[in-house]
């Protein structure tokens, strides 16, 4: 089968309201066709020459780039370090040529000791012709000449990481302002992250702002004060040891005591004082055995260093068993490690929100400014290659769609603000669907504070006529349940609770219940295990919240959990007035939204969850089904994606007692990169799941980004562009299909719209049509009342990936060692990483399979 390639763009938009002229953080990039980049690869290996240590050693980063500045300083004519790019492991870019082969570098570690010695061996791998990104920008090259892209972008980035703190793909400042220390040894701190894009306007460097908590550079006693407070000296942090320890474990230090560049791992903070510590040192000469030493004595004689705080404990640096005890006055913090954010107390974590989310005006400003600083992507190395950059943004026009005609129950037309936002004063919905056997659950009963008690009768009766006035009939509770938060701090307990009610509900004749809501008194761990027993066992949609939003009573709050409720019962809130554009009176039409969820950075065991949403009705095209699946760990292809939509097909047809004969799949979270693997995997296993002799429907596939750095600002202006803002000219591919489209209102800092880019179309979309379909659509999602920033399939399988998380964490914790906390664990021999790629363990109950239970 032939290749499948993305499909090239059919037209340009002209549908508008009106126009607005717009700047965006694309910055053009001129460049020398003519020059040409070396790329050479660089291993580099300790030479233990003399020495009977045939075990290689990892060597990390940091020491890396400080090899390769040694090169350069041994050899500056050979290798001019100004003309030359490194990327800190493998690669190294050259204005110039490089002598190949094998190099020798010393580099020492700054005391008496013996010197590390280095092999270096450059190989040269290829030319990378900047011509060739000419002809690709020009339209007489088919495909991106990726290679070249790679180096220059490595070029452009050498100046910032050898003058700014590098933390992932960002570039931090070395500085951070005052206002933004937040004590305890953590700031906020100002950086940038910068991609190259080829657009149809040229190459343009795409640069946005960040902000970042890190751990302030600095003496490690300071930061014990910072963090603990004032402490003696003599009385080896008195009660607050293990509060010290926890602060100080994982964290990278330098020592002081010698000029090394290393960074040591702090593997445990030693119980005993520093006075009090011995270690067997060794004679260098092998001739005389270990003999036991002070650890005092020990810098006192080697360092001339005399221990201050003797008192005090030390820190036992590296891995491994070998004994690297340093006391603390020697150790300073290393610059750039993160703050987990989830660790801030809450004024600290509002606070850097807001750094983060700044206005329009003052990001535009800001993004400038990192653009044309002294440590920024602009400098005598880019210049060294022949690249320049123009500071000044991209200007282009944007075009503002029109915003769809809406219906509620029993209403013509519903009209929207000038943020596109509608009310629910005086308004019913579409469709509302009857509650009339539900069960209310009060975890919130035995709180000592009344504050967090609900007031229950008060809360059914103002639930109960907030949804009558919607449209939504909902009788009283069929059951009524008083507990305590701590029924949700195991899963064995959530789950025999919700048998119990469920099972009453039967025993007294109501018949199956419909929905459980239940009230909780904080955030609790037990909402996981709420949603997992609920939907993969019981087969009982739940409503959760907070007594203390309950209490409030407030109309808005009660107005958003009745439509919430409303649509996990299969009710439709709003629709559009008009069908969705492109589609004929005869077609049937399934919207597919696919995205996989990954475990966080440092998870190394856990599966990715894959998440696939579908429409189940037409032409309102606004109630989904579900299916999750587990897979291999970080894999970003959906291994089941043919499969997952087959069955949601099926679901189709059962409720519609017909086929679709168009299927617009929309796919979250892939980088250009991996737009191959989309189209030539993904759409190839979905085609030969659902194809037959007899059924072959029209598919159109589109990528949604929207972890992309491209923001837009009005001209003119402070505030955020208006919702339907959509750009396709000047900032978007060279000749792809693809568009910004900003579809929702900015409230908070600055609005980032997202990317849509076609892959593939049997469906005869032009730019108007697919613009206003995916404008339109979100409009429709059904749990607020303003249109959303990500068209709603991709909106739901984002939720539906995320629940698929939540179930892996319970699973993890039922298998966990000792756990006999639910049957399922009691019955399983599994471990919990094995258990988490289990597919039983995350099939929904079939009650709940067709269903939003995810809203």
């Amino acid at each position: 089968m032939e290749k499948r390639v993305p499909v090239a763009r059919p037209d340009t938009g002209k549908i508008a309201v009106k126009s607005v002229r717009l700047l965006a953080n694309h910055f053009p990039v001129r460049f020398n066709p003519q020059t040409t980049i070396m790329h050479y690869d660089v291993d580099i290996k300790q030479n233990f020459a003399g020495e009977n240590r045939p075990v290689r050693k990892l060597i990390n980063k940091s020491d890396l780039r400080l090899i390769r500045e040694q090169l350069s300083a041994d050899n500056p004519a050979q290798f001019p370090i100004n003309k030359t790019a490194y990327d800190g492991e493998k690669n190294i870019f050259s204005a110039v040529q490089l002598p190949t082969g094998c190099f020798t570098v010393n580099c020492s570690d700054g005391d008496d000791a013996r010197g590390r010695s280095f092999d270096v061996t450059i190989k040269f791998v290829a030319e990378l012709k900047l011509c060739k990104l000419k002809e690709y920008l020009s339209g007489n090259l088919s495909y991106i000449p990726r290679d070249v892209l790679q180096g220059m972008e490595l070029v452009m980035k050498e100046n910032p990481s050898r003058c700014r703190v590098s933390v992932g793909r960002c570039f931090y400042s070395k500085e951070h302002q005052a206002e933004h220390d937040f004590g305890f040894g953590v700031a906020a701190y100002k950086g940038f992250q910068q991609s190259l894009k080829p657009t149809s306007g040229g190459l343009a460097l795409c640069l946005d702002y960040s902000v970042l908590a890190l751990r302030k550079p600095m003496p490690v006693l300071d930061f014990l004060r910072d963090y603990i407070g004032e402490f003696s000296e003599n009385n080896n942090f008195g009660n607050k040891w293990q509060v010290a320890s926890d602060a100080l474990v994982g964290l990278k230090v330098k020592v002081i005591h010698r000029r090394a560049s290393q960074k040591f791992l702090i593997k445990e903070l030693t119980k005993r004082k520093t006075r009090d510590l011995t270690f067997p040192l060794v004679d260098p000469e092998g001739k005389d055995p270990p003999r036991e030493v002070f650890l005092v004595d020990y810098f006192r004689d080697k360092y001339q260093r005399e221990i201050r705080y003797k008192d005090l404990p030390s820190v036992e640096l590296g891995k491994g068993d070998k004994k690297n005890q340093v006391p603390l006055e020697l150790c300073v913090l290393v610059e750039g490690q993160r703050y987990p954010k989830e660790h801030l107390d809450k004024n600290t974590a509002l606070f850097l929100k807001n750094i983060s989310l700044a206005r329009p005006l003052e990001r535009r400003e800001t993004i400038c400014e990192m653009v044309r600083a002294e440590d920024g992507p602009c400098g005598a190395i880019t210049r060294n290659f022949e690249i320049g950059v123009d500071t000044n943004m991209t200007r282009v026009t944007g075009r503002i769609l029109p915003p769809p005609d809406l219906k509620l129950g029993g209403q013509s037309r519903l009209p929207v603000n000038d943020k596109c936002q509608w009310n629910l004063v005086g308004k019913s919905v579409v469709d509302g669907k009857a509650l009339q056997r539900w069960a209310l659950i009060d975890f919130s009963s035995k709180e000592r504070n009344p504050n967090f008690r609900l007031r229950a009768d008060e809360f059914v009766y103002r639930l109960r006529d907030r949804c009558r006035k919607l449209g939504i009939n909902m009788d009283e509770p069929s059951i009524e349940y008083f507990g305590s938060m701590n029924e949700l701090s195991v899963v064995g307990k959530v789950e025999d609770l919700l048998k119990d009610v469920v099972n009453e509900a039967d025993k007294r004749g109501k018949g199956r219940l419909q929905m459980i809501i239940c009230v909780m008194a904080a955030k609790h761990n037990g909402y996981k295990y709420i949603k997992w027993v609920s939907e993969t066992k019981i087969g009982v949609v739940t409503q959760c919240c907070l007594s203390s939003n309950v209490n409030k009573g407030q109309d808005q709050y009660l107005a958003n959990l009745s439509i919430k409720i409303n649509a996990k019962l299969g009710g439709s809130n709003m629709e559009l007035m008009e069908r969705l554009p492109n589609f004929g009176g005869e077609d049937n039409v399934m919207f597919i939204g696919a995205d996989v969820n990954h475990p966080a950075a440092r998870n190394v065991t856990c599966p990715s969850i894959a998440a696939v949403v579908a429409t189940v009705n037409w032409p309102a095209a606004n109630r989904y089904a579900a299916r999750v699946c587990p897979q291999e760990h970080r894999t970003e292809k959906i291994l089941n994606f043919g499969s997952m939509c087959a069955d949601l097909l099926k679901a189709y047809a059962r409720l519609n007692s017909v086929k679709p004969n168009r299927i617009v799949v929309f796919r979250d979270g892939v980088s250009e990169g991996q737009f191959d693997m989309v189209l030539n995997e993904e759409l190839v296993d979905l085609a030969k799941a659902i194809y037959d002799n007899h059924y072959q429907p029209a598919i159109t596939l589109v990528v949604a980004q929207k972890r992309h750095h491209t923001r837009l600002f009005p001209e003119g202006g402070p505030a955020n562009v208006p919702p339907g803002t959509v750009v396709d000219t000047i900032i978007v591919h060279p000749s792809d299909f693809d568009f910004y489209l900003c579809s929702h209102f900015g409230g908070l800092g600055t609005s980032k719209p997202t990317h849509y880019h076609v892959l593939w179309d049997e469906n005869g979309f032009n730019s108007d049509r697919l613009q206003k379909l995916i404008y339109n659509m979100c409009f429709t999602f059904a749990r607020c009342t303003k249109p959303v920033s990500l068209v709603p399939p991709v909106y739901y399988a984002d939720l539906v990936a995320y629940r698929g998380r939540m179930f892996q964490e319970v699973l993890m914790e039922m298998h966990s060692p000792g756990s006999t906390t639910s049957s399922y664990a009691a019955s399983s021999s599994s471990s919990s990483s094995t258990a988490s790629f289990e597919q039983r363990f995350y099939d929904l109950h079939p009650d709940l399979q067709n269903i939003m239970f995810f809203v």
